[in-house]
């Protein structure tokens, strides 16, 4: 902010970061879950280890619980004073 970046665009850049690593690791899960899936599938009650819809649903869940959790950081750095936070160090 104090090189002239607006409150919006240091919360885009802070989100965004962090869904970049989320959607990396969920990519890698999603893999490696299709990889194992044979070795819990005796354990899955009427479930497939390949079920699109269940590996759909928890890779959104993942995204959006990354997206809020992002969220809050990326407001309060947002808020700080650029003159403040450039004093402190």
């Amino acid at each position: 902010m104090a090189l002239g970046a607006h409150g919006s665009d240091l919360v885009t850049h802070v989100v965004g970061g962090a869904l970049r690593l989320v959607v990396a690791g969920v990519a890698i899960g999603v893999a490696a879950s299709l990889a194992g899936g044979e070795l819990v599938a005796s354990l899955l009650y009427d479930v497939q280890p390949w079920d699109p819809t269940i590996i759909i649903a928890v890779a959104l869940f993942l995204l959006i619980v990354a997206a809020i959790a992002a969220l809050g950081p990326a407001w309060r750095a947002a808020r700080v004073n650029p003159v403040t936070a450039l004093q402190a160090d």
